[in-house]
């Protein structure tokens, strides 16, 4: 008598979680990006949503919540229901910022099942015309006979483009100055405007200077070329070896998820990345999709910790 109890618990057992599975979603699903709309992060979740919200016949909606280099978009979902029904677009930035923050209300590695990883965003180095350079060796020469003249801007102190030209200032042996501002647009005018001289920047969002001449580029600062300029050769190829910058753009849902959720939304994902429309529009922006398991999300992130860690040792930037 107490067998079958016990077999019938089991049975109820597996039936709820199947179900529960089947199920999901029955509402609305909120995706966070911890960045303003249009850029990379954002693009990506909204493409991905419009193709979520098709296959699965519910809403997935994309909010916005930027600030604090994503930590409180971040945040927000760490605290959230562990329920399947908010999910994080994690990026570069939250492998970034546990080297600069001893404080981070969140642990990216703990408070995190990692669903798949998206896809990637070239960086390019671009330069204001006026400095009369040709490309990448002459850059590096004008900053050797000019030191402590050149300067490079950011969109904040500790944010990848800063780390980026740190990690390039120091491999080359360089002194060109930073220029921190309060957000990407802000450097980007101020580059336009001959402000400031340099730029670590995503490759799409300068596509239009660059056509235009009002902007060259003259390095894409991750390990491969990118198809936007598929003439421009990577820093690894000329200055500087093994030198990969690029951003990268994953899915994320707070611990606890039920495993069956993270299990549908990873196929889900991946189906929305290999559909064709959805890599045209991607690719078109720049930006390469990838896919996976949520174990590789998982070990790349690790590596992309420690990575940063190193870049941010060597920038001489300390955790506050």
């Amino acid at each position: 008598m107490k067998k079958n109890k016990l077999f019938i618990l089991f049975l109820l057992f597996i039936f709820s979680s199947s179900s529960y599975a089947i199920d999901y979603p029955i509402k609305p699903v909120k995706i966070i990006v911890g960045f303003t709309p249009g850029s990379g992060a954002d693009v990506l979740a909204r493409v991905v949503s419009n193709k979520l919200s098709e296959s699965m016949n519910q809403q997935f909606i994309v909010e916005n919540r930027p600030g604090a280099g994503t930590n409180i978009g971040t945040n927000a979902v760490a605290k959230s229901a562990p329920d399947g029904y908010t999910i994080l677009v994690m990026t570069v930035a939250n492998a970034i910022n546990p080297s600069l923050s001893s404080n981070l209300p969140f642990d990216i590695e703990k408070d995190f099942s990692p669903i798949v990883l998206a896809g990637f965003a070239s960086n390019v180095l671009v330069i204001n015309p006026n400095l009369g350079v040709k490309n990448i060796a002459e850059f590096v020469e004008l900053a050797k006979a000019k030191p402590g003249k050149l300067t490079y801007g950011s969109s904040g102190s500790g944010t990848s483009p800063h780390l980026a030209g740190e990690l390039f200032t120091s491999r080359l042996g360089l002194n060109i100055v930073h220029v921190p501002y309060k957000g990407g647009p802000q450097a980007l005018t101020d580059l336009l405007g001959g402000q400031i001289d340099s730029l670590f920047v995503i490759t799409s969002t300068v596509m239009p200077h660059i056509s235009s001449g009002k902007l060259k580029a003259i390095a894409v600062a991750g390990s491969k070329r990118t198809p936007l300029l598929p003439d421009l050769p990577t820093l690894d190829e000329t200055v500087i070896p093994n030198f990969d910058v690029s951003t990268w753009i994953g899915f994320a849902a707070p611990t606890g998820t039920p495993n069956e959720i993270i299990v549908k939304l990873n196929q889900e994902i991946n189906k929305a990345l290999e559909s064709s429309d959805a890599q045209k529009k991607l690719i078109a922006l720049g930006l390469e999709t990838a896919g996976g398991t949520p174990n590789q999300l998982k070990v790349f992130l690790k590596e992309d910790l420690k990575k940063w860690a190193n870049i941010a040792k060597i920038a001489n930037i300390k955790a506050d």
